[in-house]
């Protein structure tokens, strides 16, 4: 579905490369960039959280979040899976803990052409196991939009 340039990471990358919640970022963006759905949806612990954006948004009108596969899998069809293609640029991230926090840019072309960047700060939580127990994306839906360009 995408080329090996749909992520581009420039943040430093040293001593934390084996870090597990940096190696689950990684893992979702290739997910998500490939289109395959059960891959990602597999990253996440049963009852994990996706916030995407964080807080009430067109995306998710209470702002409570996607939970459980059941949910999470929901968002995908709604939301993730409508996206022809995604291109991930990573500008920097910190890891430690269970979390890694990636500063990110997330150009996305839709369907029929249009594109729109998101900017973000995305945070990822991972359990003992290296599964994702969270994912908290941060960004301004009305910034986003004003990004958006006519095919």
């Amino acid at each position: 579905m995408t080329d090996s340039t749909a992520v581009t990471w420039e943040a430093p990358d040293p001593d934390h490369a084996d870090h597990p919640a940096r190696r689950a970022a990684r893992s979702s963006m290739a997910a998500v960039t490939a289109g395959r759905r059960a891959e990602w949806l597999g990253l996440f612990a049963p009852g994990a959280l996706v916030e995407d954006p964080v807080g009430p948004s067109p995306l998710d009108p209470e702002g409570k979040g996607h939970r459980g596969h059941e949910e999470i899998g929901r968002f995908w069809d709604a939301y993730v899976g409508s996206v022809r293609e995604y291109r991930f640029h990573v500008r920097d991230s910190f890891a430690n803990g269970p979390c890694c926090a990636n500063v990110a840019s997330i150009v996305m072309t839709m369907e029929g052409g249009a594109t729109m960047t998101v900017d973000c700060v995305i945070i990822y939580t991972v359990d003992e196991s290296g599964a994702i127990t969270s994912l908290r994306a941060h960004w301004e839906p009305d910034r986003a939009m004003a990004t958006l360009t006519a095919p």
